[in-house]
């Protein structure tokens, strides 16, 4: 038995992209001891991974912490490990290649820089669909790709009965109109907007929620709709898949919550603006779509309610 790691940081949307990267890792290695190396956000959420055996803590301090960097690789060296997968492929992963296995190629350390096709650069390979890369690189490094293209990130949700009684969800519909103070570009102005539009013209058939995050839940007391927490406090990530998971529809902009959705089987529509493309991020699934503008606020809140009630017909 040998011991084998996987290395994925973050962010959120790309722990749920990985999944099925990493649920292929774990089948091609049924015989060995498969590692996750992580962030602290991703620490416990690992743990109640089943192709995970034993999760190691990144705290992605400066790399001129010298003490930190010393103790972070003693203890991945002390589990001598026969294979490395780079899920991260970041400048920080290239880094600990260079210090742990300086001359390794694919058969040992398996990246986007070692797995890149022949007569490709990195900053061109970068513009292939994520998952994609992701396939790519593990069939090259010789592992069977049977879910890499199709996550499932169920495994992640946890019981939540309780709060779904408290706040009497049965059908309801979630909004995620949030995004990080720095990625203003991917927010749509307009849900409030569409939050009318569902009260007027769904005729009480559903709720409207939101499940803000800890910096978040002051800026959702604007919003007409249910702010579902836990005890006042943001929902966990396993108790927001499982809030996704039981829900009838979602509208999130490009951001965590949209891929966790997408890669849960729910149905939903992200919105796209310019930033990038649904098709780079590989967000779009038999159930989620997205919808992609040149400019988000030009995107009405008529054109949004008219996917969603299109889409919520079809049940």
């Amino acid at each position: 038995m040998s011991n084998i790691l996987i290395i994925k940081h973050g962010s959120l949307g790309d722990i749920a992209q990985a999944c099925g990267a990493i649920q292929d890792i774990s089948e091609n290695h049924k015989d060995d001891e498969v590692h996750i190396l992580t962030t602290k956000p991703f620490f416990d959420l690992f743990k109640k991974n089943p192709h995970v055996s034993n999760v190691i803590l990144d705290k992605r301090l400066s790399r001129f912490n010298l003490l930190y960097l010393y103790l972070l690789m003693k203890n991945i060296k002390k589990f001598k490990f026969t294979k490395v997968y780079d899920l991260q492929n970041s400048s920080r992963t290239s880094f600990y290649k260079k210090i742990l296995f300086p001359k390794a190629t694919k058969e040992v350390w398996s990246s986007t820089e070692t797995t890149l096709p022949e007569g490709t650069i990195k900053q061109d390979f970068d513009k292939d669909p994520v998952l994609s890369r992701f396939d790519h690189q593990l069939k090259c490094s010789g592992i069977n790709t049977n879910h890499t293209l199709i996550p499932n990130f169920s495994w992640c949700t946890s019981e939540i009965s309780q709060i779904k009684n408290y706040y009497q969800l049965e059908k309801y519909i979630i909004l995620f109109p949030f995004c990080s103070p720095h990625l203003t570009s991917k927010k749509w102005p307009y849900y409030n907007n569409l939050i009318s539009l569902i009260h007027e013209k769904a005729e009480d058939k559903f709720k409207v929620v939101i499940a803000p995050g800890p910096d978040e839940i002051k800026e959702a007391s604007s919003m007409n709709a249910i702010c579902v927490l836990d005890k006042g406090k943001a929902l966990d990530i396993s108790q927001l898949a499982a809030l996704i998971k039981d829900s009838s529809f979602v509208v999130a902009n490009d951001t965590g919550p949209a891929h966790m959705t997408a890669h849960l089987g729910s149905k939903g529509i992200a919105l796209f603006g310019a930033h990038t493309t649904a098709h780079k991020v590989s967000v779009e699934r038999e159930n989620f779509k997205a919808l992609q503008v040149s400019d988000l606020s030009k995107l009405s809140a008529e054109k949004v309610f008219e996917r969603l009630s299109r889409s919520l017909s079809e049940n």
